[in-house]
């Protein structure tokens, strides 16, 4: 009976011994494998830690960037509304140059009315002194008539008589008087004549100034005017230059910004890719221990067995040994069966639609993915492999858009999911291959309804040097 119990307890270890070595077989990893994966993970995390610093710190100086834009922007501004003021200032002193010329040249054509009637009236006295010279000619023609030398004197003398005297004398005193008075109207109109020249011509000559002066001024403010403009110009040119660098360096640091965020969301999935590694090393560790535990069990029935074995003499049992021992190896012998090979990529297509544009140069740029159109009335987008969702948002240009990180054989992966109508998971969520993302859609920079697809071979980065044609990947 006790070597019948020992053989039954011999066999019940080795039995155990088999199932415990064809666990080990059966296991996907190691603990050491299984270590290994996850010193490559820290190191990826790591990577990908570092990569978010500098994707912030470039965020970081790029805001920077754009606040000094700002305040170049304003300081131009305050230049530009005091550059407006003068200019409209100057305009407006133009304006008044050009009422006061206009009034100057007003008063130079009055002026000149001036001059022409003067001209006229210098014309009819040079007539009227004409006339006057005459009579003081035949006058004294009549004087020489009679002897030349007859005075008024002489014609008084010869009076008759006393009235005679009279007369004779009021009529010499009224002959001197008449042409004492022509001699005197005749100075002092040909006086009033050529003062009145003199002062006309004057004001003409002080208006042809004073119009002068003005348009000189008018001048030198059409330049200073023409200066403003050309400064105003160049503010308007360089704040243009200045909006449209606030613009790109706004756009850049949503980049940075977004970047952060995808690297910060993949250093999250493959650290919690990492601790189901750790746990899964935990159980690979405590398996071996087990299979270590049973294996040294083993090995300790087989030396009690065989301890036994010599100490027994009987021909039956050493037989019964025999046949314990072979029936033992024959059950360990036994090969597990080998799990059934994956595919190349072990990625599914993302959509069922045909390919509208492939990978590669594209319109004088390098498409980063490819595009699938509709195949039907309903067209879901399917997760090409199990994996985390890193982000899930809406962008200007991506649209509607799903990054999924994935981890295959040791190797990251990123796959993105664009234009779509809309969104089925969220950040920091576990999918499983063929899972539905979203519905295909015509959101972002996009000019029809289509999936943009893009696969990079680790984390993914703005530049997208990463990215591979998902045609070597995926049958599509």
């Amino acid at each position: 009976m006790r070597k019948i119990v020992s053989m039954f307890s011999i066999f019940a270890l080795l039995l155990a011994g088999t199932f415990a070595g064809s666990a080990e077989k059966v296991m996907a990893k190691s603990s050491s494998e299984l270590q290994q994966e996850i010193n490559e993970l820290k190191k990826k995390q790591a990577e990908l830690d570092e990569k978010r610093a500098n994707a912030i710190e470039n965020k970081d100086e790029t805001e920077s960037e754009l606040n000094d834009n700002i305040a170049k922007q304003e300081k131009i501004d305050a230049q530009m509304k005091e550059l407006d003021q003068k200019v409209s200032n100057t305009a407006s002193d133009i304006s008044s140059k050009e009422e006061q010329i206009a009034k100057t040249n007003n008063e130079i054509e009055q002026t000149e009315k001036e001059i022409k009637q003067l001209k006229k009236e210098i014309k009819e006295l040079i007539v009227s002194i004409a006339e006057r010279e005459q009579l003081l000619k035949d006058r004294l023609r009549t004087l020489q008539k009679n002897g030349g030398d007859i005075s008024y004197l002489e014609v008084i003398m010869d009076s008759k008589d006393f009235g005679d005297f009279l007369n004779r004398t009021s009529a010499v005193n009224k002959i001197m008087g008449q042409d004492q008075k022509i001699l005197d109207t005749h100075q002092s109109e040909k006086k009033s004549l050529e003062e009145k020249k003199v002062e006309v011509e004057d004001k003409k000559k002080q208006l042809e100034t004073k119009k002068s002066n003005l348009e000189e001024q008018k001048k030198q403010l059409e330049s200073l005017k023409a200066q403003l403009d050309e400064q105003l110009d160049q503010k308007r040119e360089l704040m243009d230059s200045l909006e449209q660098k606030e613009q790109e360096l706004h756009d850049k640091k949503m980049e940075f910004s977004e970047q952060a965020e995808i690297l910060q969301g993949q250093a999250a999935a493959i650290k919690a890719e990492r601790q189901r590694t750790q746990q899964s090393k935990q159980e690979a560790e405590e398996r071996e221990a087990a299979a270590a535990l049973a294996a040294k069990k083993k090995r300790e029935a087989e030396r009690k067995a065989e301890q036994e074995a010599q100490s027994n003499n009987s021909s039956n049992g050493s037989s019964s040994s025999s046949n314990s021992t072979n029936s033992g190896n024959n059950i360990s012998s036994t090969p597990a069966p080998a799990p059934s090979a994956p595919s190349s990529s072990g990625f599914i297509r993302p959509a069922a639609g045909p390919v509208t544009s492939t990978f590669g140069p594209r319109w004088g740029t390098q498409h980063p993915g490819i595009d699938l159109g509709r195949a039907g009335a309903s067209n879901p987008i399917k997760a090409v492999a199990s994996g985390t969702v890193i982000k899930s948002y809406y962008s200007s240009s991506y649209g509607n858009v799903v990054f999924l990180s994935h981890l295959k054989g040791g190797q990251v992966y990123t796959t993105v999911y664009a234009h779509m109508q809309n969104r089925a998971v969220s950040n920091g969520q576990s999918v499983q291959q063929g899972q539905v993302l979203g519905e295909m859609g015509n959101t972002g920079y996009s000019t029809g309804t289509h999936l943009h697809f893009e696969l990079h071979v680790g984390p993914w980065n703005a530049s997208k040097t990463n990215a591979v044609n998902p045609s070597s990947y995926i049958n599509f």
